[in-house]
């Protein structure tokens, strides 16, 4: 165009401002509005979610109408924030059309003058329209996969925020290497809070030797479970020092001090799969007759023999076609599999029968020879062979002994004692 004539060229090219303004402003406004988009799609699915797992629930407390309300309402949200992007989309495409047609336009009127005064000839005048038309057409293209484009950029800016964002708890940068462990933990002096200026443990302070068992108690917020959560490093605490085998576990890689250790929680989760996978947690160093050895050990290969096809049975998400028990015992079995030397059990059999608990109980005290265990319990009957007992009361550690000793010393845990078979006591007599 430059070759064929410098002034109409220029004429041509004036739009150009008035695209690269319109360009810039709409990259703006529509990267916001589908930042909104993504937030307002994240709602609803997260909503949805939540209320189908939850979904017996909401149909028990005849919940159903209020929350469609609550759906309609965020599923609203959702559906503004997508016309919105809609509507600058619209407004951005017709715009690229009329510029170039502005630019062919200014082509006609400014060379047509020129044919009259006879400095261009009409070959001239129709190749800049060509050539106007091959300079538009791959804006044309790009504004229509601008759309797409913005699109990937503002769920791109959400994945990379969530990739960016530092580690809670950071490894050391030299960490020291676990070979094997004798299963020692010190706690010393340590504090822990979840909210600054809120502490949660206040400085405890106990041993558990290599082999023991131990016990902690204590009503509902004493501080147990954060105990475990600070030994597997799930949070760092605020000060004084937990020791494995004499090693700080701030100098140990997380991976692998977790390779050491097994929790089985109230709370079991189970993934999409087979049984076999969810023992073993697809892990290939755990053969198949560990597996089934584990599952034998906590008494859950009986339930798992009847099903039709065993251990490939299907498990559905979260173990929707298991039963609670059937799920603690699938989550004993993965605990077991991978022969941990500390085992942590939080609530572990609260949701089994009492036969099961029996068996569980049985396979416990095999297991644990030569291991160093934590359990925490509501329900006393489960750990008075315990080693040591430690009783926790609001953030404290009030009273350390067994069983026996506790009891003799009718303070916090004879409490808790007494006011547990006392209701059994009434239940039966009832």
């Amino acid at each position: 165009m430059f070759f064929l004539d410098v002034k109409l060229s220029l004429v041509t090219l004036s739009v150009l401002p008035f695209l690269i303004y319109g360009t810039f402003l709409f990259r703006r406004k529509v990267r916001e509005s589908y930042r909104d988009v993504r937030l307002h799609l994240a709602r609803l699915n997260s909503y949805m979610q939540e209320h189908i797992t939850g979904m017996s629930v909401v149909q028990i407390f005849s919940k159903e109408k209020s929350e469609l309300k609550n759906f309609s309402s965020i599923n609203s949200d959702y559906k503004k924030a997508n016309i919105k992007s809609v509507f600058y989309y619209a407004i951005f495409f017709p715009s690229v059309e009329f510029i170039s047609s502005i630019a062919i336009g200014l082509i006609i009127w400014y060379g047509g003058g020129n044919i009259i005064s006879s400095t261009l000839t009409i070959g001239t005048l129709f190749a800049f329209i060509q050539y106007t038309e091959m300079f538009f057409r791959p804006i044309r293209d790009l504004s229509e996969k601008y759309n797409v484009m913005q699109t990937a950029m503002a769920s791109s800016e959400r994945i990379f925020n969530l990739l960016d964002n530092k580690t809670f708890v950071n490894n050391p940068e030299n960490p020291i290497k676990l070979n094997q462990i004798k299963g020692k933990i010190d706690f010393k002096n340590v504090w822990f809070e979840y909210k600054k200026d809120e502490p949660v443990l206040k400085d405890i302070t106990f041993n558990i030797n290599p082999g023991e068992t131990v016990a902690i108690v204590g009503a509902t917020g004493a501080g147990k479970t954060s105990i475990i959560n600070i030994l597997t490093r799930f949070y760092d605490i605020k000060s004084g020092s937990i020791l494995i085998d004499g090693i700080d576990i701030r100098k140990i890689n997380k991976r692998e001090l977790r390779k050491h250790i097994s929790i089985v929680l109230q709370d079991v989760f189970l993934f999409s799969g087979n049984i076999r996978s969810n023992i073993s947690m697809d892990n290939e160093d755990i053969s198949e007759e560990q597996v089934k050895k584990a599952a034998e050990l906590v008494g859950a290969d009986k339930f798992i023999e009847a099903l039709p096809n065993k251990y490939d049975e299907i498990v559905m998400e979260r173990g929707a076609t298991l039963s609670v028990g059937q799920k603690q015992l699938i989550s004993f079995a993965r605990a077991l599999a991978y022969n941990p030397q500390i085992l942590i059990l939080d609530e572990a059999t609260s949701s089994v029968d009492t036969e099961t608990e029996a068996l569980i109980q049985k396979a416990i005290k095999k297991l644990l020879v030569g291991r160093t265990a934590i359990v925490i319990a509501h329900r006393l009957s489960t750990i008075q062979n315990a080693d040591k007992i430690i009783v926790m009361h609001k953030g404290k550690i009030r009273e350390t002994g067994n069983h026996q000793e506790l009891l003799t010393n009718k303070g916090i845990y004879y409490k808790l004692y007494q006011l547990q078979y006392k209701g059994q006591e009434i239940t039966k007599s009832a």
